[in-house]
């Protein structure tokens, strides 16, 4: 990311916006909309320590497999969706919370539009 004048205005910008929501009552499948044919996403904490960032997929949107350094929580907010975790194919929705665990292959895709939260906790390396 380069970082120049208009960067570091939209960085400002995102953590005014992050900053406006706390000590706030939130539902958070409200914080993110839908948006035909793509991903959104909004951060709503971002910190040395972890993340939370709100996802929303249109039908037949996903992410493809990947793995991330720490381990993952996933919580649907609204609609369906699959997830795969090590080659095991889950059925998700609204309600329903999974662990990526950190290093292990996972996916998701939508079954119907749908919302989640991600949270990423960091790990203390001391």
């Amino acid at each position: 990311m380069e970082f120049n004048a208009d960067t570091l205005e939209k960085v400002d910008k995102s953590r005014k916006k992050r900053d406006e929501l706390r000590g706030k009552v939130l539902t958070l499948k409200d914080l993110v909309d839908y948006q035909n044919g793509t991903v959104a996403s909004r951060m709503i904490v971002n910190t040395k320590a972890g993340s939370i960032t709100l996802f929303s997929f249109d039908e037949d949107e996903g992410l493809s497999e990947h793995t991330a350094p720490f381990d993952a929580v996933v919580t649907i907010l609204d609609g369906e969706c699959e997830v795969w975790v090590q080659g095991v194919t889950y059925q998700m929705k609204e309600g329903d919370t999974i662990i990526f665990p950190a290093g292990i292959p996972h996916a998701l895709s939508a079954v119907t539009r749908f919302k989640m939260s991600l949270t990423m906790i960091r790990e203390n390396e001391s």
